[in-house]
């Protein structure tokens, strides 16, 4: 194994998901702003693929940034993420399915959070408004469509891809509407995963308001057994943690920060 290169298991990056303040507060971010870091410049408007191949490796060696403001450095990484989040819709209960197209909603969870390749981990404590950061996974998903995959043919075209993208942040359709509540599970799964593994020294509750915006019925059920979950562990502990998930106790800020955020977008 060559020593320099970053695991997915390894600690991260020096700069891996962070954000500097001039990343904060640049409103002339584009891609190149990444791009230019890069030892080597990804190959643009050719017939290979291999450049895009290389860009998604930033998937795997970047941290869930929400993890790491509590301490959790070998956390998940973004491409950890849209694994098991293309899992969980294989297994859309059967009321679910019949209405789905579930290739299609696996495909929108596998490339929905594509963007954040070059963009990073923006979290709702970033201040990075949603609009600026909208216009930059926008930006990038251009720029891997259009500059990296516009002249690649065979299989699923750049233009292909863009769309499922759109169709996600639009979240009109079902399969989008579906997707956008599996984003949501997927980290209450790993928010009761990081709580159990550390025995009850950190208390994530912070992240629990998220299954208040869980709109399908089918996933609301999905999401209440895995809160179960959660409380019995901490009945066991002893302790009584943190628990927005019924929309309570939740201070105006925090709610206004995270509804642009996880309101009708993703986790």
């Amino acid at each position: 194994m060559v020593e320099d290169a970053a695991q997915t298991n390894d600690p991260p990056r020096p700069n891996s998901g962070i954000f500097s303040e001039q990343d904060v507060t640049n409103g002339q971010w584009t891609p190149e702003t990444v791009l230019s870091t890069l030892s080597e410049k990804p190959a643009a408007h050719t017939s290979s693929p291999v450049a895009f191949f290389h860009i998604l490796e930033r998937l795997k060696t970047t941290k869930r940034e929400g993890w790491r403001r509590f301490g959790i450095e070998r956390g998940e990484s973004i491409a950890d993420h849209m694994y098991r989040m293309s899992i969980l819709t294989m297994l859309a209960p059967p009321s679910l399915a019949s209405r789905l197209n579930v290739p299609h909603c696996t495909r929108m969870a596998l490339i929905h959070d594509m963007a954040e390749s070059l963009v990073g981990d923006i979290t709702p404590v970033d201040n990075v408004a949603k609009p600026e950061k909208s216009r930059r996974e926008e930006a990038t998903m251009d720029y891997l469509c259009r500059d990296l995959l516009g002249k690649v043919g065979g299989g699923l075209s750049g233009e292909e891809i863009r769309k499922v993208w759109q169709e996600y942040e639009d979240n009109e359709t079902l399969e989008a509407k579906f997707v956008h509540d599996i984003d949501k599970m997927e980290l209450i799964l790993q928010m009761v995963e990081y709580e159990r593994s550390l025995q009850g020294a950190v208390d994530l509750g912070e992240f629990t308001w998220v299954a208040t915006r869980i709109e399908l019925p089918e996933v609301k059920e999905w999401c209440e057994a895995a809160m179960q979950e959660r409380q019995r562990f901490w009945e066991d502990a002893e302790k009584t943690p943190t628990d927005y998930s019924k929309g309570e106790n939740i201070s105006k800020e925090k709610k206004e920060q995270s509804e642009g955020y996880y309101g009708n977008g993703t986790a």
